[in-house]
């Protein structure tokens, strides 16, 4: 029996804060740049390798762990999102965080906002400290199924796999609601059902993507199709007053 019960699922970065939290922590760089040949590592393709020589660099020249707090602390939430998440977290929904970033980044933030216990689950590259105090990132996982992905995370199939655990123990969603920004936010999108919601945050890469399939599939050429409803924002409050209507 399907219960009234929703499943959030929320990117991070420019999602939920305001900012790129990997990126936000070059400034802790010596004159705030990252070297050249570090810079020309980077490719969508090998983020998760480019993180980690950025890491690597900031150890060599002294950032410590409570350096990269404060740096994480200094990023603004994204306008709306404190409201929409303990909106949502108090109605007893569920949230999830399904992100590329970096989990030491994230527990950083949501530790900071207070909204940590809102999510009951982050799935995100693990990072941690090693004994010289060097932060180290890895992969979430490997995979070599999805072109719409990065190798180190489908978010697509973190979603269904989350959503069938939820299942076998016992939990039917009332629907799905995504809320991102990114390119890699797009494949979770398009395993999303008519009774589902994807919230792309305007002017940023999932809306200008769905404008593009939504604008291919009125010319009649056949493609990618986004069966869920669209509901695009600028603030999480444009979200939280959508959800009123689902009520």
């Amino acid at each position: 029996m399907t219960s009234e019960k929703i499943l959030f699922v929320f990117d991070f970065d420019h999602t939920v804060i305001d900012d790129n939290s990997d990126l936000y922590c070059k400034r802790l760089a010596p004159g705030g740049k990252i070297p050249q040949e570090i810079e020309e590592t980077y490719s969508d393709l090998g983020w998760t390798h480019y993180m980690g020589l950025i890491f690597d660099y900031l150890h060599k020249h002294g950032v410590t762990a409570e350096q990269y707090r404060e740096c994480m602390n200094e990023i603004p939430l994204t306008d709306g999102m404190r409201e929409l998440i303990e909106h949502v977290a108090e109605k007893g929904h569920e949230c999830i965080i399904v992100s590329d970033a970096n989990s030491e980044f994230i527990d950083y933030i949501l530790t900071e906002t207070g909204l940590k216990n809102a999510f009951s689950r982050v799935y995100t590259n693990p990072a941690k400290y090693d004994a010289e105090g060097r932060l180290t990132i890895e992969y979430y996982h490997t995979q070599d199924w999805c072109d719409l992905s990065t190798v180190n995370l489908c978010k697509g199939q973190i979603v269904v796999d989350h959503k069938e655990t939820r299942e076998r123990e016992g939990t039917q969603y009332k629907c799905v609601v995504l809320v991102g920004d990114g390119n890699n936010d797009f494949c979770p999108a398009l395993r999303l059902s008519e009774k589902d919601v994807v919230c792309p945050r305007i002017n940023y890469r999932l809306w200008k993507k769905i404008q593009k399939f939504k604008s291919e599939s009125e010319e009649g050429k056949d493609g990618l199709k986004i069966q869920a409803q669209v509901v695009n924002w600028t603030s999480g409050l444009e979200i939280l007053e959508f959800l009123k209507t689902l009520n």
